[in-house]
């Protein structure tokens, strides 16, 4: 089959990851390849071109530093991109367009495609993509929600055809039955005010462990004045790492503490330290109750380091195992990957029904999916 994946532009998709929806993009791209589809994948120009990248632009983060004429650039960048990307498309022959951009103008002018096209909710709703969302009039176009919490929240807006969960290469997050002899709890993410890393730093000090802290940091102003005077011997930015590096420092973690301040969509980050067999310890937002079991995680109340701490100590005692199940039960890739080929198998059967004849890709795709059925996974 062959697919366009339509990515975000902000930044690469690559190692390492800038956070979660480029984590995610370059998955589900490198998934679908792996189970024999024709991928391509629109998205800015330093992203990883192993994953079949068509280069649509360069990264618009680059230009929302300093000035409000800086962020102005960016923005019409990325509707340029867009806008040029979506008039191409029209006389492109993929059997199915996957929206990951976050952007309203890709799910804007989707009637204008002759293919289908299936947009992913990653986010709640916000005024832009909101406006795009409610213009979207393609009959063979689909929602998709990462999450039950992400679909209630679009409801009022648009109703999700599918909740898919967000999958993790199970492969790359080995399981790690002991933590590491040194002792120590495990933050990481995007160093960002909305991640709540202050909380995380203020628990650890209760709970009496060292944190050792992953990521890339995305806003210096809250770096230099909430971050670093707290850093020191029992709290270490250890820098933004490659998954290899991330997967070994959160498996050898005792606990990771979650901090989101908003209602997290999903929570790839839970899932891959779930994977490692390292319980959780979260903020009670948005979809976290939904990977999270009381054998694997605890959840505590939003913004209150108190609760945080105690649920920080009683994720201690949690067996690593079952952590590790959980992960496989509902995080794994494959799974995700089968939930979006049905959909896309769906959705062409309607354009062929609606067009009276079988569209080129369809009989690959069919023969594709016949020789990877029951595939758990990726394989490295």
């Amino acid at each position: 089959m062959k697919i366009g994946i339509i990515s975000h532009l902000k930044h690469p998709i690559a190692e390492p990851f800038a956070g979660g929806l480029e984590m995610h993009t370059h998955l589900l791209a490198r998934a679908l390849r792996e189970r024999g589809h024709a991928v391509t994948v629109f998205a800015s120009s330093r992203s990883d071109s192993r994953i079949g990248l068509e280069a649509i632009c360069s990264e618009t983060a680059l230009c929302e530093v300093g000035t409000a004429e800086a962020t102005d650039i960016a923005f019409f960048k990325e509707h340029h991109a867009y806008l040029s990307l979506m008039n191409g498309l029209r006389r492109r022959d993929f059997d199915v367009i996957h929206n990951n951009s976050l952007h309203y103008l890709p799910v804007t002018l989707a009637d204008s495609l002759p293919m289908p096209m299936v947009t992913t909710f990653h986010t709640p709703p916000f005024c832009w993509l909101e406006s795009g969302v409610r213009l979207c009039s393609a009959e063979d176009h689909a929602f998709v929600a990462v999450s039950k919490s992400v679909a209630a929240l679009w409801d009022h807006v648009a109703k999700a055809d599918e909740v898919i969960l967000n999958g993790i290469d199970l492969q790359k997050f080995a399981f790690h039955p002991v933590p590491d002899e040194a002792g120590y709890l495990v933050w990481y993410g995007r160093i960002v005010p909305e991640k709540g890393l202050h909380f995380a730093i203020e628990a650890a000090r209760l709970i009496g462990l060292p944190l050792r802290i992953a990521g890339p940091i995305l806003d210096e102003e809250y770096y230099r004045i909430r971050i670093a005077p707290q850093l020191g011997a029992n709290a270490v930015h250890v820098g933004h790492l490659a998954h290899s590096e991330l997967a070994r420092l959160v498996g050898g973690a005792r606990v990771f503490l979650c901090t989101p301040m908003w209602d997290e969509p999903y929570g790839l980050v839970i899932a891959e330290a779930l994977a490692c067999g390292v319980p959780v310890a979260a903020f009670e937002r948005g979809a976290i109750p939904e990977i999270l079991d009381a054998a694997c995680g605890v959840l505590a109340t939003p913004d209150d380091v108190a609760s945080l701490a105690a649920a920080g100590l009683a994720a201690l005692s949690l067996d690593r195992r079952a952590c590790r199940q959980r992960a496989e039960r509902i995080c794994d890739v494959g799974q995700m990957v089968a939930g979006y080929e049905a959909l896309y198998r769906r959705q062409l059967a309607q354009r062929r029904q609606g067009q009276g004849g079988m569209p080129l890709g369809v009989a690959a795709f069919e023969s594709a999916d016949a020789t990877t059925s029951g595939s758990a996974g990726l394989h490295a």
